[in-house]
């Protein structure tokens, strides 16, 4: 039986029933509503034990196709904080798998659209998570140069929206122990 854990408050209130169909409901559309829908049925997932696929479900979030200057971004900006939130907050007996090597795989296989900004934002995750999780090792299997820090923080700033690089470094620097 999975757990109920705490709500993120870097996430908006997910309601009391919700499934896969309301991100399919969106169609190929992956706009700010879109992007709304897919941090809200993270935050559902996560409350309800599922913290592996609450992670995937702001990769989405994080995918989508997003100005910057979308209203929903003041409110809701880009999950990088959410994400730093469900590393820390997730209970040894709740399966999380390895998410560095997540974001390391689908960081090097990421592919159009936009290929360029979501690839950065997944290696800017994969960061995150070598600050928070440090205890998870990298696929030696999959032969890949990982970024610095200060590379990502060059793409991100090259192919992220406005404040995007400032935003994931405030939080990367808040959660270096």
């Amino acid at each position: 039986m999975p757990h109920r854990l705490p709500p993120c408050p870097y996430l908006p209130v997910a309601p009391p029933v919700m499934d896969a169909r309301a991100l399919t409901a969106h169609g190929e559309e992956r706009d700010a509503e879109f992007y709304l829908t897919a941090l809200t049925y993270a935050h559902y997932l996560w409350q309800h034990g599922f913290a592996a696929r609450a992670i995937l479900k702001l990769d989405r979030a994080l995918l989508s196709n997003l100005r910057g200057d979308e209203s929903i971004l003041r409110e809701w900006p880009l999950p990088y904080e959410a994400m730093a939130w469900f590393l820390r907050h997730t209970p040894p007996d709740v399966f999380i798998g390895n998410p560095r090597v997540h974001f390391q795989h689908l960081a090097d296989r990421m592919n159009e659209p936009r290929r360029e900004q979501r690839r950065w934002r997944t290696w800017a995750c994969w960061a995150i998570t070598r600050v928070v999780r440090s205890e998870f090792p990298a696929d030696p299997k999959h032969a890949v140069i990982e970024p610095s820090a200060g590379l990502i923080a060059q793409k991100l700033t090259a192919h992220g929206v406005a404040g995007e690089t400032e935003l994931w470094q405030t939080i990367l620097q808040s959660n270096k122990r």
